[in-house]
């Protein structure tokens, strides 16, 4: 989420591109993207000095003696035509070919990315307004072309919306990802969640780095994330570089169509698929269309996570409030299929402001395990109503958040079995489920406790009144008297 001082300088370096000559929207947001993985590359770098040598070892880093005039501390504080130079002539082929095998992520959306901006008094003008924009600890990147979207009102046309970052980190907490897991996204976008998967890694499995083997499945074959939308494949795999992994599996693939095979091969999905849109039958899997015969790419993605998992394999989802409680065939057959044949654990609802600005939709977090052979038996429903933020366009701080209360209890489940369902928290039977159609929706199940309150009888009401009125007339003809 973009707010205050920081939109304001986007604001002004978008200004400044447009002043400059660059006019096409889409020109401006990967040239703002690649300047901003210069900076960014650059910070890593320094942050990785500093670790070696506070740990007195020697850094071989992406930067030797002869290149580290391409570094984005050196040459932002030199004259515009010299610093145009380097960054045209060495900077741009620089990071072009970071990764020399060709067959990794980076390189093959890195390959056709072309420098545009015209002059170097232009160049000078975006670098110091860049050089004010903090990267450090936040998904930057991706903030930033959402809200580049945004501004040209192509936001969500597609469903494409970006998940809130600490909705992101809220749903990684919660399925807990290990250092065996293999991770995908089948809608990446700027690969938010794969990036918040890495990072709780660090933080919690750091032991995962000092075993080979784990290493080389960290930087090789833990990440996956795919995308229609070339732009987004270049920010995913820049994004996922900057932090720390060294070859991520970001593709260029429509998840739901015939072209992906992928088929058992996952431990882990997280994900926010589309909601808007329907597809074509004859380009969607014959196979997902099996499990729900439906157009509609939220029902869709949720067939495809079924096949996509191995046995045991988990799943945590974003998805529109009308999964939950859509009356159609197709709808109902989703629900029941993860219902009955695998494990469903739970169901969070979501407060609708929660992705405001771009959108005021309501939606709710699935979480459930591929079992091929069934196991639901009480499902976890919790009614979160405080993300942090406030639930109008403006999504300022505020003090009230569910999401640790949320972690907590996931955490601790044996608790809830008390709970009642005038909590915001509470399991329900699957036995009641299936009586109810399959209706996961939250409102279904939650009772809703009302006071009792004793009002005065009608004519001590009445009397009341009329005292009032006459105290009313009486005034008047005082202010009367007074004229």
């Amino acid at each position: 989420m973009i707010t205050g001082e920081l939109k304001n300088k986007v604001d002004k370096i978008w200004e400044t591109f447009w002043t400059g000559g660059i006019t096409n929207p889409l020109t401006v947001i990967e040239q703002f993207t690649y300047l901003l993985f210069i900076k960014g590359l650059d910070e890593v770098e320094e942050t990785k000095e500093k670790e070696a040598l506070f740990l007195g070892v020697e850094y071989q880093g992406l930067f030797s003696v002869e290149t580290k005039h391409l570094r984005w501390n050196t040459f932002k504080d030199l004259g515009a035509e010299e610093m145009y130079n380097i960054v045209s002539k060495e900077v741009f082929p620089f990071i072009k070919n970071l990764h020399g095998d060709k067959a990794s992520a980076y390189a093959q959306y890195m390959d056709d990315a072309i420098f545009m901006i015209p002059t170097p008094q232009l160049l000078a003008k975006i670098v110091d307004g860049i050089n004010n924009i903090p990267m450090h600890d936040r998904d930057t990147k991706g903030d930033l072309y959402e809200y580049l979207l945004s501004k040209v009102a192509t936001a969500g046309t597609n469903g494409q919306f970006r998940t809130p970052r600490h909705i992101i980190d809220m749903m990684v907490e919660l399925m807990k990802p290990t250092p065996e897991d293999i991770i995908v996204d089948p809608a990446a976008g700027s690969a938010g969640f794969l990036v918040s998967a890495g990072e709780y890694l660090r933080k919690n499995r750091s032991d995962l780095f000092l075993v080979q083997g784990l290493k080389e499945h960290f930087n090789n074959d833990m990440f996956y994330g795919f995308d229609m939308d070339r732009t987004m494949l270049r920010i995913g795999a820049m994004n996922m570089m900057l932090h720390g992994v060294e070859n991520p599996n970001i593709q260029y693939r429509d998840s739901v169509s015939q072209q992906n095979e992928d088929k058992e091969k996952y431990t882990l999905v997280l994900a926010n698929p589309p909601f808007k849109g329907s597809l074509d039958y004859d380009s969607v899997a014959p196979d997902l269309l099996k499990v729900t015969k439906t157009k509609k790419t939220e029902l869709l993605f949720l067939a495809l996570f079924l096949r996509m998992l191995k046995p045991g394999g988990r799943c945590a989802s974003i998805v529109p409030d009308g999964v939950l409680f859509g009356s159609s065939t197709a709808h109902k057959e989703i629900r029941k299929e993860i219902i009955e044949n695998h494990k469903l654990e739970a169901i969070i609802s979501m407060p609708s402001g929660v992705f405001k600005p771009y959108a005021g939709v309501s939606t709710a977090i699935i979480i459930f395990t591929k079992t091929g052979a069934g196991g639901t038996d009480n499902v976890w429903f919790y009614d979160m109503k405080a993300d942090g933020f406030s639930l109008d366009d403006k999504r300022n701080p505020i003090n009230v958040n569910d999401i640790p209360d949320i972690i907590e209890r996931f955490g601790n489940l044996d608790a809830e079995k008390e709970q009642k369902r005038t909590e915001q928290s509470f399991f329900v039977p699957v036995d009641e489920i299936r009586g109810n159609g399959y209706d996961l929706s939250i409102n279904k199940y939650k009772e809703v406790e009302y006071e009792e309150v004793e009002y005065e009888s009608p004519k001590e009401i009445i009397k009341k009144i009329s005292d009032l009125e006459g105290e009313i007339v009486r005034g008047l003809e005082e202010l009367k008297k007074l004229l």
